[in-house]
């Protein structure tokens, strides 16, 4: 089984080029990690975001409620 077209390894290597698996597959592969990174960014900022906003409004009921009771 051959993934990136070797038959036999009893060739002289520096005229054989790329001997890894899946060659030419270089570029999509780099594309969908920099969309994969951009998209985790994205949804990880709007997670944090949602949970800082819970976080004011439960500070801000908190702090409103403490002020009220002290006077």
């Amino acid at each position: 089984m051959s993934t990136n077209g070797m038959e036999s390894w009893a060739v002289d290597l520096k005229d054989v080029g790329a001997i890894y698996p899946f060659q030419g597959t270089e570029v999509i592969l780099v594309i969908l990690g920099v969309a994969f990174w951009i998209a985790f960014h994205v949804m990880q900022a709007k997670v944090e975001a949602g949970e800082l906003k819970d976080a004011e409004r439960d500070f801000n009921a908190e702090h409103s409620q403490n002020s009220i009771d002290r006077y």
